[in-house]
């Protein structure tokens, strides 16, 4: 009869789904469709049917799922203090008997327990979720527990769980550092904090590194010492110091905040004192320096505002003039520091040596203990700069204050020091001859280099750096560079020339040393050592060193002998030749042409030059060529000549050189009688016509005039030394004072002769052509020439060319009776 009445309530839809799960009352999908058929129907029957299918299948987890998040449902929005959260909750728990190892369950049912505020049901939940579950599904419990507890005001109860879930997972100690932080624990997190940076296999989640973590540490205990009492900060930053040698200067300024922070201000002095004292990089020294500086300010004016509040007596006065003397004192050492430092990084470092010595400038007694250690600490193998100059200004120290006997002591100290490299050595023996020169012992100063120079028990190669320096000074050229200045300063002449050949027997000599030697030689009247001397210094060298010896040698022999060795001379510039670069040829080559010119032949001159032309650079040919053909020029014969300088100038008309081209045509003019060589001065008029200007050509009128006026002086001279050859003419057929047309047939003769006589006696101009480029550019001169000028002079001079030179007129007299002899009076 019940069952009647049930189904009366049930409408006609229903019935299908009611036939479907009687045949099947097991089947999770039929029930399913029952339930989303009926979603839209009242909640106390949708929330029966959902009762009737967990009773059917109590183990069914997506009945419950379905069923308990429709119920949450129902109540969301509503006071929490409403019955129907209870009876969720009650249905939670009777999902939990059949669902207990489901968190999905779990973590709805905590969470809405955790939205009505039930802060110890939903603890105790919490909990029974992470007993009923496995282990491995802890960590989706844990953050909403987590998150839980933190929204708590109750500190003591995240510390608890905080403190389990860290046994589960250790590695997210930052995240309850960071907690306990912010909830003012901060003995605890200090001590979590150290836990985490001893452990090494710690891994941080945010990234951090150790160093880090330690800082986060150190700022943490010394910034709030008074809160962080379980641990000993002390020895926890000492610690850090031992493990991080690269960043000290945060750790040393973290120690002292703590005990600055802890009112003991002393200790925190010690701390800055110890650290600015041992600390090895400019980065650390300046941030604790800076911190040090700033912690005695802050002294300062802390005592300052006390004073003016409470009054001021004499134990404050003398309290702040302290602090005011402590703090002048720590910023004027602080070069001394800063240059401790860069020596404690470094204490070979030669250069920071010197500058602390400066530091101590006025001050003996630490100039001399600085000076001391320098030398015991530095180590010249490893030295950074050159070591042997701390013993040199250690021994200058001395003798600034006529302390000599105390700079010799110095002086042979460092010549025992087994230095990297021998010049260091050299210096040293320099440095101390130096000084005994300027106190005026001379014999002193030799017989030091001397010792210096003088051959070891074991010699040993320059470059051999197995032995020690000592054993290879002796082919320092440094030291006996000095003892040949000296020697020929101070000592004898053989004295002298013994240093230099010791110094080319060594084979250590430079060009310069050879050319010193000659040259001293030189002085004292040897030519011919010194010459052997050039011939030693080329036996040492190859090109290009050696041109420098050849040089000198070359010209010092041509000045002393001049053309009276020339066989030898020749010899020595073929052998200077042998071998020569391109590049220095030049110079050798115009130095034999020149020697051949004057004192030799110039057929021979013109063959060096010859060969100069194809020896020297390509760039310097043109100079060679150029003065080959001014020599070529000046032996031929004055016909080829002309024509030669007519092709010379008018090169250098075509390649712009206007100048150069006058100065050949005033060259060759000197040579161009005007009436045979009529030509010649054509050309050169019209060169001066295109090229020229007015003042251009009345030179070249008056040079022509002059050429001229020179040609008949001679034409007068040999007029008369005709008369003279003709006396002796037979004139038995002439009427007195008169001369046959035979007779001056031969006149004219024996003049042509004397002519030609009196052209090779007269000397041939020696002077070499000087070419200078023209001011006016052949783009200027050829336009001016185009152009009419209406100004332009008519020098019309085929006159001067036309005219022949004026007839000598000849006295005539009468011919004595005495010389016709016999002849009869008429």
């Amino acid at each position: 009869m019940s069952c009647n009445n049930l189904l009366l309530r049930f409408e006609d839809d229903d019935l299908p789904y009611e036939e479907e799960i009687i045949r099947n009352p097991y089947s999770v999908k039929c029930w399913m469709r029952y339930i989303e058929f009926k979603q839209n129907a009242p909640k106390s029957i949708l929330n029966m049917i959902y009762e009737r299918a967990l009773k059917e299948l109590p183990g069914s987890y997506k009945l419950w799922y379905s069923y308990l998040r429709e119920r949450r449902k129902q109540v969301k929005g509503k006071c929490i203090t409403e019955p129907g959260y209870e009876e969720v909750n009650n249905c939670h728990e009777r999902a939990l008997v059949f669902m207990h190892k489901m968190p999905r369950i779990w973590l709805d049912y905590c969470q809405f327990l955790v939205s009505q505020c039930k802060i110890t049901r939903s603890r105790r939940t919490f909990d029974r979720a992470l007993r009923a579950l496995p282990v491995t599904q802890h960590p989706r419990i844990w953050p909403l527990y987590l998150r839980f507890v933190r929204n708590l005001p109750l500190p003591e109860t995240a510390i608890r769980v905080y403190r389990r879930y860290l046994k589960l997972s250790p590695e997210n100690a930052e995240e309850y550092i960071d907690y306990l932080r912010s909830v003012g624990r901060l003995d605890e997190a200090a001590v979590r904090l150290a836990a985490i940076v001893n452990d090494e296999s710690f891994v941080s989640k945010e990234g951090k590194s150790n160093y880090q973590l330690w800082h986060e540490l150190c700022d943490l205990i010394s910034q709030n010492p008074d809160k962080v009492t379980s641990l000993n900060v002390g020895a926890i930053i000492r610690g850090g110091l031992t493990r991080f040698t690269d960043q000290l200067g945060k750790l040393w300024c973290s120690l002292a905040d703590y005990y600055i922070r802890s009112g003991h201000f002393e200790k925190a002095r010690d701390v800055y004192e110890e650290a600015i004292l041992t600390v090895v990089t400019v980065r650390d020294f300046t941030q604790v320096f800076d911190s040090y500086a700033q912690f005695e300010e802050s002294m300062i004016a802390a005592k300052m505002e006390t004073t003016a509040e409470m009054g001021q007596d004499e134990d404050d006065d003398i309290d702040l003039e302290l602090r005011l003397a402590r703090f002048e004192q720590l910023i004027a050492r602080r070069p001394l520091l800063l240059n401790s430092v860069l020596l404690r990084q470094n204490p070979h470092n030669v250069h920071e040596w010197h500058k602390r010595v400066k530091l101590y400038e006025g001050n003996p007694r630490q100039i001399i203990n600085t000076y001391t250690e320098a030398v015991q600490t530095v180590d010249p193998m490893k030295a950074t700069g050159k070591p042997h100059s701390l013993w040199v200004s250690f021994a200058k120290f001395y003798e600034e204050n006529e302390q000599l006997d105390d700079a010799r002591t110095i002086f042979e100290k460092a010549t025992k020091v087994n230095y990297k490299q021998v010049d260091d050595l050299a210096a040293v023996w320099c440095e101390y001859g130096e000084m005994e020169l300027r106190h005026e012992n001379y014999e002193q100063a030799l017989r030091i280099l001397r010792k210096a120079t003088a051959i070891p028990s074991k010699k040993a190669e320059y470059f051999d750096a197995s032995e020690p320096v000592q054993n290879r000074v002796y082919k320092s050229l440094k030291v006996w560079s000095m003892l040949a200045d000296l020697e020929e300063s101070l000592g004898t002449f053989q004295s002298t020339k013994a240093v230099y050949d010791r110094i080319i027997d060594l084979r250590i000599a430079t060009p310069q040393i050879v050319i010193n030697y000659a040259m001293f030689l030189e002085e004292h009247n040897y030519f011919e050592e010194s010459f052997k001397a050039y011939e030693r210094g080329i036996a040492l060298f190859r090109w290009p060193n050696v041109y420098d010896i050849w040089n000198t040698y070359l010209t010092k022999f041509i000045d002393r002998y001049g053309g009276k060795k020339l066989e030898r001379a020749r010899d020595l510039f073929e052998q200077a030749l042998d071998g020569c670069p391109a590049k220095f040829a030049k110079t050798i080559y115009l130095l034999y042409a020149k020697l051949e010119e004057e004192y030799g032949l110039a057929r021979h001159a013109m063959a060096v030059y010859e060969r100069a032309t194809q020896a020297v650079e390509t760039e310097e040919r043109h100079h060679i060529e150029y003065t080959y053909i001014i020599l070529f020029i000046q032996v031929l014969p004055d016909e080829h000549a002309r024509d030669m300088c007519l092709r010379f100038s008018d090169m250098e008309s075509k390649l712009g050189e206007i100048d150069r081209a006058r100065a050949i045509y005033s060259y060759c003019s000197q040579i161009c009688d005007p009436r045979v060589t009529a030509n010649f001065w054509q050309t050169w008029k019209e060169f001066e016509i295109r090229h020229g200007n007015e003042d251009t050509i009345r030179e070249m009128l008056r040079i022509k005039r002059s050429v001229q006026a020179t040609y008949n002086t001679q034409v007068n001279f040999m007029s008369s030394q005709m008369l003279k050859a003709t006396t002796s003419a037979t004139v038995s057929d002439l009427a007195p004072g008169q001369m046959g047309i035979d007779d001056m047939k031969m006149l004219e003769q024996k003049a042509q002769q004397l002519a030609a006589e009196a052209e090779q006696d007269k000397p041939k101009p020696k002077e070499k052509i000087l070419f200078v480029r023209s001011d006016t550019s052949r783009s200027e001169l050829a336009e001016l020439s185009k152009q009419a000028n209406p100004d332009e002079i008519d020098i019309d001079d085929d006159d001067d060319e036309d005219q022949e030179p004026d007839e000598v007129q000849l006295e005539q007299k009468s011919v004595p009776t005495a010389v016709f002899g016999g002849l009869k009076d008429e």
